[in-house]
């Protein structure tokens, strides 16, 4: 096996620990890599995961769920976390070494398990340059990726996707990703339609072209530097001035590390041929401030545990 091969797996194995050491080692590529806009995109993506799954231990939702399903949500998060970074963070140490040795040695990214998809999509932007396709790519690639590995598993899309608990959450539009800033102020999108494939590329490319937009980049990527990350809500909460007044922990305080596998792994790309579909041109996305909007999903979530804590009592 080539050398470089059981370094990049050995870094790998040492980063995919959990969700912390995954945005960690996200964000760090793109401070060093910025033509890679996925990564920062990564990066932010996965405190939102980091966050959302500290949430399930928190006051509320330990009120508001019960501890199996939080259980299910938090492995659903984890797995699905980890199996991105496992396909996608050899690809991004392959680039680094490629770019430091100017010499792209693609055979490498076969031996690495790498997509026939993103194998053409890397000899492409290594010739054009072209960030905004390769982000897209990107996008693209990580969504199939999940899509047998986690949202047609039975165990996540029986208990978890077909729940009666996710279907009210969607379509209150308790689901959303957001971008913060240290001015408090933060940006973001909706997250609909999560269960099927093209939707959640959809939802990536207008995160791209969100974060990207040169109005607010420098301000949300700002956070990223300035803020470590720690799975808990308060990353963002101290620069807002308020607060919930839910609990939210750490991450590390909160989850042991859990230890995946990942057993005859496909290459999604070799079933998927109309890929070319997903790199048209998007319509002009304008900033919009998110911060009102977030206030009151947290003030719904407050008198849904209220009124949850209220009925408990009276049994």
């Amino acid at each position: 096996m080539h050398w470089k091969m059981k370094q990049i797996r050995r870094k790998v194995e040492k980063a995919n620990i959990d969700n912390v050491s995954r945005t960690i080692m996200y964000e760090r590529f793109y401070q060093q890599n910025p033509e890679i806009r996925w990564s920062l995109l990564a990066g932010l993506v996965s405190r939102n995961a980091g966050w959302n799954m500290t949430d399930l231990e928190s006051k509320w939702f330990q009120q508001l769920l019960t501890q199996k399903y939080r259980d299910l949500l938090f492995h659903t998060y984890e797995r699905a976390n980890w199996t991105i970074f496992q396909d996608v963070y050899p690809q991004l140490l392959w680039y680094e070494y490629a770019k430091t040795k100017k010499e792209p040695q693609f055979e490498l990214l076969d031996y690495l398990g790498v997509s026939k998809f993103m194998q053409t999509e890397w000899k492409y932007f290594w010739k054009s340059r072209n960030e905004e396709r390769l982000c897209t790519a990107l996008i693209v690639n990580e969504q199939y990726t999940i899509e047998e590995v986690v949202m047609k598993q039975p165990l996540y899309k029986e208990n978890v996707f077909s729940s009666i608990i996710y279907f009210l959450e969607e379509h209150a539009h308790m689901s959303y990703v957001i971008f913060p800033t240290t001015m408090g102020r933060v940006y973001g999108l909706y997250v609909r339609n999560f269960k099927h494939v093209k939707a959640r590329i959809w939802l990536g490319r207008q995160l791209s072209s969100l974060l990207f937009h040169p109005i607010i980049h420098e301000e949300i990527y700002k956070f990223s530097i300035c803020t470590v990350p720690t799975g808990s809500r308060r990353d963002y909460e101290q620069y807002m001035g308020w607060s919930t007044g839910n609990t939210s922990p750490r991450l590390r305080e909160q989850y042991p590390v859990i230890t995946h596998h990942w057993y005859n792994k496909k290459d999604w790309s070799l079933q998927e041929s109309e890929t070319e579909q997903f790199f048209s041109t998007l319509p002009t996305l304008r900033p919009t401030e998110r911060t009102k909007w977030l206030q009151r999903k947290w003030a719904e979530l407050y008198v849904l545990q209220k009124v949850k804590d209220l009925s408990v009592g009276r049994k």
